[in-house]
């Protein structure tokens, strides 16, 4: 079984990737209990997927019993400018480092599925590959291979690539040998904690989701809450804040995979022109993107809290967003409410005097009342 593995490496290495470590189905018994305290917490908040598959999910044995081996692996995206920087460009917009290319799951499953294949006929044996699409507790996996640890901010930290990769699993029925997990290396350092601008950590190793504004710019659907939204700046999709200031990212490469490369134009977008996007413009400008699948309506959401967050505004940030005011989404009006009273109280009243009353949904009328108060 070493030959075989030592062979997986290498192949794995020539497929991209830049860590292809082993362990076992029960090396994460400590996950289960992590797992039932974030959802008897609420932290899940909109992602009721998660409690429905917390018996799965809690053990990579409940996925599939017949598993010997987990082989987990890890390819490196880091980017070339530090996501920290834009946190100054206020008329632009922040989007994800991971979500500026091609959707990572379709680059990443091609390779995986070439790998299990290759494993699956000279181990004879069967395979079974995850990429973020199962109840697999990839984090605690990947540090119990020892392809890095979870930080402080539950994400995985490198100590040669930082906070910078894409995961993907092989289970297999084969008895592969094992490597040694990675250690804690946050020692003392709250960096990542302090960086949240959400204050979505209510203790290190803990994070409440409802107030990550990774999950409120992609995975909740209604409306954010008022208290959350300056605190999310210019983010309008997912955020990197927590993973960015971590000092060992002193240590990060720059992703190689020619597939994921970034594309200029998601990087600090002009806010205005996301704004106008209609729900044709939307799908044609992230076509083949993971922002696709946020939705539009949810997206121009998203980008009303980054407008209605900009400290200096000209009469063109104005106009965007009261143009915003007769869109055909309720969740895109209500934020657009909120923008610009944020932006100009005076004319927000002036507005709410004369649109309040032909409004009909429940949740923009309580933006308004909340703008005229």
């Amino acid at each position: 079984m070493l030959e075989i593995k030592q062979q997986l490496v290498e192949r794995a290495r020539d497929e991209g990737f830049e860590l292809c470590r082993v362990t076992k189905p029960d090396a994460i018994p400590e996950a289960a209990a992590r797992l039932k305290h974030f959802l008897q917490q609420g932290y899940h908040g909109d992602m009721g997927w998660m409690a429905e598959h917390e018996m799965r999910r809690s053990s990579p044995q409940n996925i599939w019993p017949e598993a010997q081996s987990v082989v987990m692996l890890a390819m490196n995206y880091g980017p070339e400018d530090n996501p920290l920087d834009g946190l100054a460009q206020e008329k632009s917009g922040l989007i994800s480092v991971y979500a500026q290319r091609r959707d990572y799951h379709d680059v990443m499953k091609k390779k995986l599925r070439r790998l299990a294949s290759w494993l699956a006929e000279i181990g004879e044996a069967e395979v079974k590959l995850f990429v973020d699409t199962a109840p697999v507790m990839e984090k605690p996996l990947a540090a119990a291979a020892g392809l890095g640890w979870q930080g402080k901010h539950t994400n995985l930290v490198s100590r040669d690539f930082g906070s910078w990769l894409f995961l993907g699993s092989i289970f297999t029925t084969l008895d592969l040998p094992t490597d040694a997990p990675e250690q804690d290396h946050c020692g003392q350092c709250t960096a990542c904690l302090e960086a949240c601008p959400t204050n979505a950590f209510p203790a290190p190793y803990q994070l409440d989701a409802r107030r990550c504004i990774s999950y409120l710019t992609i995975e909740h659907k209604g409306v954010i809450e008022a208290d959350l939204r300056r605190g999310m700046g210019n983010h309008i999709y997912g955020c990197d804040d927590c993973l960015a200031v971590c000092p060992w990212n002193k240590f990060a490469k720059l992703g190689q995979e020619a597939k994921l490369a970034m594309r200029d134009e998601l990087l600090l977008p002009d806010l205005i022109m996301l704004s106008q996007l209609d729900d044709d413009g939307f799908r044609s400008f992230f076509a083949g993107l993971p922002i696709k699948r946020t939705g539009r309506d949810r997206f121009v959401r998203n980008v009303m809290i980054a407008l209605g967050n900009i400290s200096q505004p000209n009469e063109a940030d104005k106009q965007a967003v009261l143009a915003r005011l007769d869109d055909v989404s309720p969740l895109v009006r209500g934020m657009a409410v909120w923008a610009l009273g944020q932006l100009d109280p005076t004319q927000a009243r002036a507005e709410g005097q004369a649109r309040q009353p032909q409004e009909q949904d429940e949740d923009v009328q309580a933006e308004w009342q909340a703008v005229m108060a």
